[in-house]
């Protein structure tokens, strides 16, 4: 509320009645402390807190590097030996086979007898042919496909 004292009456008014912005930011505000909470949804997630896990490799597991080469083409390679696709498949598929075949069927088999696809990919290998490895071997029946990484060096941070 302003309030004029003295001074003459033609004189401008130099007080501004602030009473109006206040009572409009005080309704806005709590317009929007109740709207936002209601806006903003989020799904709860734990997600892990993985620091130096240790890789149990087991002779079976399938070990898979992936590279991009020079002209964006993707090179996977079990072990030492550079795979196409279809090599990729055939091999894991044959893999699967022959541990079934050692076990007697694949009723005398449970999932940790089962080997694991352990892929290592380098920084800049896009993720399209990390992801179709994952796929190609997915679909040869390995249920598990993990990713190996380096750790960060003694003493840096972690993360």
């Amino acid at each position: 509320m302003a309030i004029s004292t003295g001074g003459a009456e033609d004189a401008p008014m130099s007080d501004i009645n602030t009473t109006p912005l206040v009572d409009v930011m005080l309704v806005l505000l709590i317009i929007f402390l109740i709207t936002v909470p209601a806006i903003v949804q989020s799904v709860k997630l734990k997600l892990p807190d993985v620091k130096y896990d240790p890789t149990v490799t087991k002779p079976e597991n399938v070990s898979l590097s992936i590279t991009r080469e020079p002209g964006g083409a993707c090179a996977v390679y079990w072990g030492l030996t550079r795979v196409t696709h279809e090599e990729l498949l055939k091999r894991a598929t044959d893999k699967l086979e022959e541990i079934v075949k050692k076990a007697g069927g694949a009723a005398n088999l449970t999932t940790e007898d089962l080997p694991e696809a352990h892929i290592r990919g380098d920084v800049e290998t896009p993720y399209r042919c990390i992801g179709g490895a994952i796929y190609t071997m997915q679909s040869a029946g390995f249920a598990k496909v993990g990713f190996i990484s380096e750790p960060p060096p003694t003493g840096g941070p972690s993360s």
